[in-house]
């Protein structure tokens, strides 16, 4: 067989490590047969730390990387950084970033194209193939493109088993884990509240642990600034409980906030942190990606969404981002557009969204470390809820081998075709 080109496109750390890292072993394994050369392209992406090129040449089954900072040039000229050449046959797989540009590089370099999507086809009538998470994709694409689209599961569910979570929730942990996001609108609330209910969970249940997994693009000391009222005035709407940055002391190289009440919040900043957030017993989290991340690893979870400051919620996606950010308007839009959307008393929680129903608690509103600690302490003298709430989020998410089942649509319907030309 000839050569071929496996060009993987692809932009943050999430995706980098959860996403290309078990498709491209997959790819190798199920390829062997073949003379593939892996090379992946990184385009910009908001949450990038800069060492996504370096995670990915770490890789042994890829043989080539280009950095974003190389990709527009790539993009409009088709001409690498590093002044790649290319084989005649190649395909051109979606891990990652915007779906148009695999249509893009694609039909730039000739090559067949397939893109993993977890919630959006987009662009298919042109696009080869689609690798969808779950069914329910289907439901937005006209019937005479269906036959493009393999149901192929979740990959972070791959990552899941080469961590080897066990099936079943240990009832024995003693951590909790509190992600209150990564963007400013988000922590201003997110983090003191949290800080908050650490101090009140802890004065009931002294044995407990607590992480924060820090999100790779967060300084630590711009975290530490959100628990600190003099940075962040509305810390005093949601408890004004203070934090400390500790980086190390006598007893753990691992940094963490001290709170004024000598709570200590480990900061981890492995990421992603996977490995320790499915040791959680129970997370509590602002609402968006991180409760789809959860979900695929079956960790329970409380969803919070505070309301104190009404305009402080400004990270919705599409329109309604774009106007609560604007200058000089985005409060006044940021007000209006957060009462709308509490109004419709919609699910904000993916697997929740996945399940149609709140399978996981979410509660939102003028919420206070009190009540959200009851629920906790609720939750903790009731393992059984929380092995329901378990099995549960593992029912909604996408079924693992997906990976597998990716390398197996290139050698099947795609490689299967170059054959033929």
């Amino acid at each position: 067989m000839q050569p071929v080109d496996i060009v993987i496109l692809t932009n943050g750390p999430g995706e980098v490590a959860t996403w290309v890292r078990p498709v491209v072993k997959a790819l190798r394994e199920q390829l062997r047969e073949n003379r593939l050369r892996i090379s992946v392209i990184l385009s910009p992406c908001p949450h990038a730390t800069g060492k996504e090129a370096d995670i990915a040449n770490n890789y042994p089954e890829v043989d080539r990387v280009q950095s974003a900072q190389h990709f527009f040039a790539f993009l409009l000229w088709g001409k690498t950084a590093d002044k790649w050449d290319w084989y005649r046959q190649g395909i051109v797989i979606f891990l990652g970033g915007d779906q148009f540009y695999t249509l893009a590089i694609g039909k730039r370099l000739g090559y067949r194209t397939l893109v993993y999507a977890e919630w959006d086809a987009r662009w298919y009538r042109w696009i080869d193939r689609f690798a969808v998470m779950k069914t329910e994709v289907l439901t937005k694409i006209p019937s005479q493109y269906h036959h493009k689209f393999t149901v192929v599961g979740d990959l972070i569910a791959d990552v899941v088993q080469e961590i080897n979570t066990t099936s079943a929730l240990s009832t024995s942990s003693n951590l909790i884990g509190l992600l209150p996001g990564s963007k400013p609108a988000k922590l201003a609330q997110g983090l003191p509240l949290c800080l908050a209910i650490a101090e009140k969970i802890q004065a009931q249940r002294p044995e407990i642990d607590f992480i924060i997994p820090v999100a790779p693009t967060l300084e630590l000391e711009t975290l530490a600034n959100y628990a600190n009222p003099q940075f962040n005035p509305v810390s005093n709407l949601v408890g004004g409980v203070r934090g400390k940055l500790i980086l190390a002391d006598e007893r753990s190289s691992v940094p963490f906030l001290l709170t004024s009440g000598g709570t200590k919040i480990k900061l981890i900043t492995q990421f992603p942190a996977y490995n320790l957030l499915v040791q959680c017993q129970l997370c509590l989290t602002t609402i968006g990606a991180n409760t789809a991340e959860l979900g695929s690893l079956g960790v329970p979870m409380i969803v919070l969404l505070p309301t104190q400051q009404l305009d402080a919620m400004r990270a919705w996606n599409g329109i309604p981002g774009m106007l609560s950010n604007l200058p000089g308007v985005g409060t006044i839009f940021a007000m209006i557009i957060n009462q709308i959307i509490l109004k419709q008393k919609r699910l904000f929680a993916w697997p929740n969204i996945w399940a149609k129903k709140q399978i996981v608690p979410e509660l939102v509103g003028r919420i206070t470390a009190e009540n959200i600690t009851a629920t906790v302490i609720d939750l903790l003298d009731s393992p059984d809820k929380l092995i329901e709430m378990h099995d549960l989020l593992l029912q909604v998410r996408g079924e693992s081998g997906a990976s597998r089942k990716i390398a197996l649509i290139v050698k099947q319907k795609l490689l299967a075709n170059l054959d033929k030309t």
